[in-house]
C-alpha cells in the first residue's frame, strides 16, 4: 500500500539519488524523481512506479513544479560550480510549500574555511537551509566514496594497475561507504523524521582500508593481480583529461585534488569507522569487497581479452601525452571565490571541535 506522503528526490539519476528513489519505493512510498533528462535511469525509475519530472534543478520555476505537494525531500546538490545556487533555488521552493522535513547529503570535510569552493557552498548550503521555519533537517555527512576508486576498475581489470594521489599504499586512511549504504540512512531519515531530525550522520564502511588493500580487493574481484601505485596529482588530472569518466568537468577535478589532499593528511580517517548504517540504515554497512564485485558483475567489459588490454595500454599512453590540467587557472577562469585564510579540516578549530572528539560524535545536533 503507498503512503500518502510525497517525497521529492532531487538528483534523481545519481549516485545517491537513485537508491534513494528506489529504496522508498520499495518502502511504499510516493516518490517524485527530479532528473535531467530520459534515459535509462529515468526509465528505470518510472519502471518502480515513480513520478519521474524532468526539469533544470538550477531553475526556480522547475523546482516549484517539481516541489508541488511533496511533503519531505531529499536535498542532493551537484557536485559541480553553482551548488550553492542549487540550494538557493531548493530553499525558496521548499519555504514556498512549507515542506515538512528535508534531507541533506553534505561532506565529512565541510567547514566555513575549508581551501575547497564547492566545500565552503556545502556549508552555506547547509545553514541555509536550516534557516526554514517549518522545515526540519537531517544532515548526512560521508567522507570518501567506494565508488570514487571504482572509476579505475579499467585500468585495474586490464593493466593490474591501480593508480590515485593517496599517499603510501600501507596507511589505512578511510571507510569507504558503498552509495546504497549511504542512502539507508538517508531513506531511514526520511521515514522517520521524528527520530532522525536535527541529527548529523556519517555513513562508512566497516572498517579502515589502505590504498594497498583497495588494490588487493579489486585483484580478489577481478581474479587477478591489481597493485597500487601513488601518484602526483599532476598525474591525476592528465589521467582524467586524457580519458574523462561521464561526468568530467575541470571544475570537479579542480576540487578532487584538494580532496586527495586531505585523504593523504588523513581526515577521512577521523572518527571511521562508524555505526551510523547499521544503527539508523538498519543493516550491516557492506564491505568494499562486495561493493567491488557488484559493480565488476554490472560491467561486462572488465572481462580480460587481447584487444582490451591493448585498448588499456593505449589509453596509458595517452595519459604520458597529455597535459595536466593547471589548478589554479580552472580557479581563475571560474572567477572562484578567494578567502583570506583557508585551512585544511585539521587546521581549523571549529572543525576539530566537531569531528576529533568523543564517539558518538556524529549524531550531534545539526
Amino acid at each position: 500500500m503507498t503512503s500518502p506522503l510525497k517525497i521529492l528526490v532531487t538528483s534523481a539519476a545519481g549516485k545517491t539519488g537513485l537508491p534513494v528513489a528506489l529504496q522508498l519505493l520499495e518502502q511504499g512510498f510516493a516518490v517524485r524523481a527530479f532528473v535531467r533528462r530520459v534515459d535509462v535511469r529515468a526509465e528505470q525509475l518510472e519502471t518502480a512506479g515513480a513520478d519521474v519530472f524532468v526539469g533544470d534543478q538550477y531553475d526556480l520555476g522547475d523546482m516549484r513544479r517539481a516541489m508541488a505537494g511533496m511533503t519531505r525531500a531529499y536535498h542532493c546538490a551537484p557536485t559541480a560550480p553553482n551548488g550553492l545556487h542549487f540550494s538557493a533555488v531548493f530553499a525558496v521552493a521548499a519555504s514556498e510549500v512549507q515542506l515538512e522535513h528535508t534531507v541533506i547529503l553534505g561532506q565529512w570535510l565541510t567547514a566555513a574555511d575549508h581551501p575547497s569552493l564547492f566545500t565552503r557552498e556545502v556549508y552555506l548550503a547547509d545553514r541555509l537551509l536550516r534557516q526554514a521555519p517549518h522545515m526540519t533537517t537531517t544532515h548526512i555527512d560521508p567522507g570518501w566514496f567506494a565508488d570514487n576508486y571504482l572509476m579505475l576498475l579499467a585500468s585495474a581489470a586490464h593493466l593490474g594497475l591501480f593508480t590515485m594521489p593517496l599517499g603510501p599504499g600501507d596507511v589505512k586512511r578511510n571507510a569507504p561507504p558503498s552509495n546504497e549504504d549511504i542512502a539507508r540512512v538517508a531513506v531511514a531519515a526520511l521515514m522517520d523524521p521524528k527520530t532522525h531530525a536535527g541529527r548529523r550522520y556519517r555513513p562508512t564502511g566497516p572498517g579502515l582500508l589502505s590504498p594497498d588493500d583497495i588494490a588487493a580487493t579489486m585483484g580478489r574481484a577481478l581474479g587477478r593481480k591489481v597493485r597500487y601505485m601513488n601518484v602526483s596529482e599532476r598525474m591525476m588530472t592528465k589521467a582524467l583529461r586524457a580519458n574523462p569518466p561521464s561526468n568530467y568537468s575541470e571544475a570537479a577535478v579542480s576540487q578532487l585534488a584538494i580532496y586527495a589532499d586531505e585523504y593523504r593528511r588523513g581526515s577521512f580517517a577521523i572518527n571511521a569507522p562508524t555505526d551510523d548504517v547499521e544503527t539508523v540504515g538498519g543493516q550491516p554497512p557492506e564491505d568494499f569487497e562486495t561493493i567491488v564485485r557488484r559493480y565488476v558483475a554490472a560491467q561486462p567489459e572488465l572481462a580480460p581479452s587481447p584487444l582490451r588490454r591493448l585498448g588499456a595500454m593505449l589509453s596509458f599512453l595517452k595519459i604520458l601525452v597529455t597535459p595536466a590540467l593547471d589548478l589554479a587557472r580552472v580557479a581563475r577562469d571560474r572567477d572562484y571565490v578567494q578567502i583570506t585564510r583557508p585551512a585544511f579540516c585539521q587546521d581549523n578549530e571549529e572543525w576539530v571541535a566537531l569531528h576529533v572528539p568523543a564517539p558518538g560524535l556524529d549524531r550531534r545536533p545539526a
